[in-house]
């Protein structure tokens, strides 16, 4: 008879791999550069009376800018946070010992 306990799963935390944080690093990047060249463009537009042309250089030039420094600092924090332990269940013994008790369950059944 199976209790309870052993029916309900803990939950799992894996490391993201470098190639994934970057993926979504560049996500992130884009999305929020995007937000960051339509305010800045809005704000050069209305209320410093600029041209189309100055707004559009104006908001590329910051956006560009925010784009590249907020890209390495954001993968850098995600790599740094990649590699706390803090908040994961995942443990290679747990894991080792669960496998090893579950086989030696269904032999025993």
């Amino acid at each position: 008879m199976k209790s309870e306990n052993q029916n309900t799963k803990a939950p799992a935390a894996f490391r993201d791999s470098p190639g994934r944080s970057l993926l979504k690093t560049i996500t992130y990047r884009i999305f929020a550069s995007g937000a960051m060249f339509v305010g800045v463009f809005i704000f050069a537009r209305q209320y410093q009376k600029l041209t189309m042309a100055e707004s559009l250089t104006n908001a590329s030039f910051i956006a560009f800018l925010e784009f590249v420094v907020k890209l390495i600092i954001y993968y850098i924090h995600e790599r740094i946070w990649s590699g706390i332990s803090w908040g994961k269940y995942w443990q290679r013994k747990f894991w080792a010992r669960k496998a090893w008790k579950k086989m030696y369950r269904k032999a025993h059944d």
